[in-house]
């Protein structure tokens, strides 16, 4: 029963690994389809969206039969447990990437500083390595990796405020440009969005490896 318990949970984590993949991919398509202002991205992004809920769904059946099946303990249990609320946290992260690429079409045609494009970048870029580095820590059981994440979700947090008030000193010397400037603060409310996902993940690592809770600034 055991090996069979772990020849399906060895499954189901390529299933996950593939999944995360995809949502990763369709999140750095997005940020580049509004850093490039590229109207083919950001549709390439909310295409491969459905094939990123066709596969949430499998998983989710996965580790539902594995459970009902196998009835595991411990570590075993506590995985799935993580499994299920990483896949969902994944799930979201994908409508994320979406929401971000939907944004691209109100910023065309419309000038704005170099700044917002950069900015906005480098804040994607530090989530995109929190997500990874999440969903590594998960797959090889590595708690100090997770903990890595949640030291660097202030930085993001740190640099979403700051993103924030140069949108607000752009805003204050040109209110006609509030549209735009809402499209902005939206991109990188959700890009900050996707940091916090990763942060859950990261959590649930650490409680699946240790059985520590550490939500809520435990830990």
């Amino acid at each position: 029963m055991k090996i069979h318990l772990q020849k399906e949970i060895d499954a189901l984590k390529k299933h996950l690994f593939h999944l995360s993949a995809l949502v990763e991919e369709n999140l750095k398509l997005s940020i580049r389809a509004v850093y490039e202002d590229d109207s083919a991205l950001a549709k390439t992004v909310k295409a491969k969206d459905k094939e990123i809920d066709k596969i949430e769904v499998e998983v989710e059946e996965e580790c539902l039969k594995i459970l009902a099946l196998h009835q595991p303990v411990a570590v075993d249990l506590r995985f799935l447990i993580a499994a299920l609320k990483m896949n969902n946290d994944l799930e979201r992260i994908g409508d994320l990437a979406v929401n971000i690429a939907g944004i691209q079409p109100r910023l065309r045609s419309e000038t704005s500083p170099a700044i917002f494009g950069d900015k906005l970048n480098s804040l994607g870029e530090k989530a995109r390595a929190m997500l990874r580095k999440s969903l590594e820590s998960l797959m090889e059981m590595d708690p100090a990796g997770a903990r890595f994440v949640l030291e660097s979700d202030d930085e993001v947090d740190a640099d979403y405020r700051d993103f924030i008030g140069i949108v607000r000193a752009e805003l204050a010397g040109d209110s006609a440009a509030a549209d735009l400037m809402v499209a902005w603060i939206l991109a990188a409310k959700a890009i900050e969005r996707v940091a916090d996902l990763a942060t859950n993940i990261a959590e649930d690592t650490i409680y699946t490896v240790e059985g520590e809770i550490v939500r809520h600034g435990g830990g």
